[in-house]
């Protein structure tokens, strides 16, 4: 090989090492985190009545399978086929199959391509005049006419030195793109099981909505047949009858309305769990589950236990590569190809020294004048990893609201639901009282039907609380990243 040839090498493989690009560094937020969340201070009578503390680093209650924190083998059950049989979740992480794909092409720009052929040619030569004139005869000659036939075997090969870090920093992109995808399917599998936890939980307020309702159908059927029989007696006149009839009915269509609703929420789990509506029931069983104690945390982990958080940190990394893969086009591009093989005019002879054929070439492209594309894809690259700056810090942001939102939801829940206790207390009291006079003749029933129909609104208000701690419960979980990590993201190798 040249000498030339080889110096030529020697400086493209040396070349190879730089990068034009931007270090790559996160950005930190515009206002540093809290050292606490604002809704769960430590030591308030609040953090104590709900069981909540300040959680270690290593605290392992929010890891892996959350949804075991509410002790519910059914709910258990459903959540396990969720990550399985979710197509929501599948589609996701097919998008994150093709990113991997085409972080594996982008790769492979980091290395030679070679090609290998074989051919064969076969060549007729006519006759021609012999050079030097005439024979002794004074007669000219020519040579006979001859067929030749060419028989090839070429490799050949390029590369294109990345001289200036143009592919490494694509394969950085590609990475990045990658593993934000990953944390999207993290975050994806993450709200479809709280979305189903927070359904099963609605759908067993349902189950005990309905139960609730029935015990009050049966009340109101009862209270009018004792007004039939007062009336009977001449007692109580045909407008208290009339009047017990129709909450009976309201009641009944109430009843009624619960089922639909109840249906649909089963609709969704099944949904959720990958079946058909039509071949998925689940059995009734009021809510009886309470909200667990969740331990917060530091606002400072949240960075680390959100998907989302990890998948807009990857794409602004992604976008920071892209600015390097663009100031890459300031500088030259440096081609090298080269090829060997056999040549012989027959197979026998393909393998003797003598038919060996190379070659060796490097060519160089710069553009000299382009009117400014160059420096407006550096801005577009610069610009787009300034949107994704402020994207990242928005998800930040948001994740803190999500989570004070759901600490000061569920400590107020919880406080209502108590209350909602007292209540309902009292007007079972009010409601009993008001049945006793009633049949010793000393009011009439309008203040029974009063008295009842507070009980039930009453009842009705506290299921409707017990749901919504338990949703809040979820959200919460949800809101602090559901025990994932991003430490769970892929490890990709670095461009080389």
């Amino acid at each position: 090989m040249k000498p030339h040839l080889v110096a030529g090498l020697a400086i493209a493989v040396a070349l190879a090492g730089c990068n034009v690009g931007p270090v790559y560094k996160r950005p930190p937020l515009e206002e540093p985190a809290p050292p606490q969340y604002k809704e769960n201070q430590p030591g308030s009578p609040e953090a104590q009545a709900n069981g909540w503390r300040q959680a270690n680093p290593q605290d392992a209650m929010l890891r892996g399978k959350w949804w075991e924190l509410f002790g519910d083998p059914e709910l258990n059950a459903l959540e396990e086929q969720v990550a399985v049989s979710n197509q929501t979740i599948k589609q996701a992480f097919e998008n994150y199959m093709a990113a991997l794909a085409v972080l594996t092409k982008t790769r492979a720009d980091l290395y030679p391509s070679v090609s290998v052929s074989a051919g064969v040619t076969e060549q007729k030569v006519s006759g021609a005049e012999t050079v030097g004139g005439a024979t002794a005869t004074g007669v000219a000659t020519t040579s006979p006419t001859a067929t030749r036939t060419q028989f090839t075997i070429p490799v050949s090969a390029s590369w294109e030195p990345d001289l200036f870090g143009r592919v490494r920093n694509s394969v950085l992109e590609s990475a990045a793109a990658a593993q934000a995808s990953a944390a999207l399917v993290a975050n994806e599998t993450l709200s479809q099981q709280a979305t189903l936890a927070e359904t099963f939980f609605e759908l067993r307020g349902q189950d005990a909505q309905q139960a609730l309702s029935n015990q009050t159908v049966a009340d109101y059927q009862e209270s009018l047949r004792l007004t039939q029989s007062l009336y009977r007696a001449g007692i109580d006149s045909e407008q208290d009858v009339a009047q017990a009839e129709t909450t009976l009915r309201t009641a009944e269509a109430n009843a009624t309305a619960i089922v639909t609703t109840r249906a649909e929420l089963e609709h969704a789990i099944a949904l959720l769990t990958g079946r058909a509506a039509g071949a998925f029931s689940m059995p009734v069983r009021p809510l009886a589950a309470t909200p667990p104690a969740v331990p917060p945390g530091v606002p400072s982990q949240l960075l680390e236990r959100r998907p989302d958080i990890a998948a807009a940190e990857r794409t602004m990394a992604g976008a920071n590569a892209l600015i390097g893969v663009g100031k890459a086009a300031y500088y030259p591009d440096l081609s090298l190809t080269g090829s060997a093989g056999l040549q012989a005019s027959g197979v026998s002879r393909l393998i003797s020294v003598s038919g060996l054929v190379w070659s060796l070439g490097a060519s160089a492209a710069q553009t000299l004048l382009d009117f400014g594309a160059r420096r407006a894809t550096v801005r577009q690259y610069e610009a787009q990893y300034n949107a994704d700056v402020a994207a990242y810090r928005q998800t930040v942001l948001n994740a803190f609201k999500e989570v004070e939102d759901s600490l000061v939801a569920s400590r107020q829940l919880a406080e209502q639901a108590a209350r909602q206790q007292l209540a309902v207390t009292a007007a079972q009291r009010y409601q009993q009282l008001a049945a006793i006079r009633y049949r010793d003749g000393l009011d009439n029933y309008l203040n029974v039907l009063t008295a009842q129909n507070a009980l039930y609104s009453a009842q009705q208000q506290l299921v409707n609380l017990q749901i919504s701690r338990m949703t809040a419960a979820v959200q919460l979980i949800a809101a602090l990243g559901g025990g994932w990590d991003a430490a769970d993201l892929p490890v990709i190798a670095p461009a080389r």
